[in-house]
């Protein structure tokens, strides 16, 4: 999402609440949360085999992570229906911004997904 669009609405913290107490219930969250903006953010930057410590706030930064979730499913199918329901939830809820719903796995070890 952008950096700086401000608070959520109310009714979109009580939908989310009601959609992660869901999942909670049915073991399919396992862990997640909100991230406060970068004005405090600490970035440690290698390149060329050098490691820089950079401090926000950043100036160019202009969409960040707003939040994380940890979710567990059966199959990629029931996980990519559900992500879609994620995000009509903050379309209905929160339509003037443009929020970037991302779905990825977690990895396990050195294979690729699915081996």
């Amino acid at each position: 999402m952008e950096e700086g669009v401000g608070t959520p609405p109310q009714s979109l913290f009580e939908a989310m609440d009601a959609y992660i107490g869901e999942r909670a219930a049915k073991g399919i969250f396992l862990d997640g949360g909100g991230l406060y903006g970068t004005e405090d953010a600490v970035n440690f930057v290698v390149r060329d085999g050098e490691v820089t410590r950079v401090d926000g706030p950043y100036a160019e930064a202009k969409e960040v992570v707003g939040g994380w979730a940890i979710t567990e499913y059966a199959t990629v199918e029931e996980a990519v229906a559900d992500q879609q329901l994620f995000a009509e939830l903050h379309a209905k809820h929160w339509p003037e911004v443009t929020v970037i719903s991302t779905m990825r796995q977690i990895s396990t070890g050195p294979e690729a997904p699915g081996d």
